[in-house]
């Protein structure tokens, strides 16, 4: 019985232990895509290079409104969706879309 029971306690405390090495990994996951600040602006050539867009809500992790540009090359760029070049920009890329 006292075998039984040490046992118990092995299982559990290396259970906790994984729960605990797993977590940091879950919980930067969850921040990954979410943006932090926006950009002031963007010229005119990192324009051309951007090929879509998403809405960040804010919801989950994501405290901030924002729109993402993604460029040609992954990478992406977060913009402040109350600007007004970012309306346009993101009217721009719609209408390219559409054509």
């Amino acid at each position: 019985m006292e075998m039984q029971h040490s046992a118990m306690k092995f299982q559990i405390l290396f259970f906790l232990l994984l729960l605990s090495f797993m977590y940091p990994s879950v919980a930067q996951g969850s921040y990954e895509n979410c943006c932090l600040k926006y950009i002031t602006g963007a010229r005119k050539s990192v324009r051309k290079n951007i090929v879509s867009y998403r809405v960040q809500e804010t919801d989950g992790g994501c405290n901030i409104p924002a729109i993402v540009f993604k460029l040609k090359r992954s990478k992406t760029l977060c913009a402040d969706p109350r600007q007004t070049w970012v309306q346009h920009l993101m009217q721009k890329i719609d209408d390219r879309k559409t054509t």
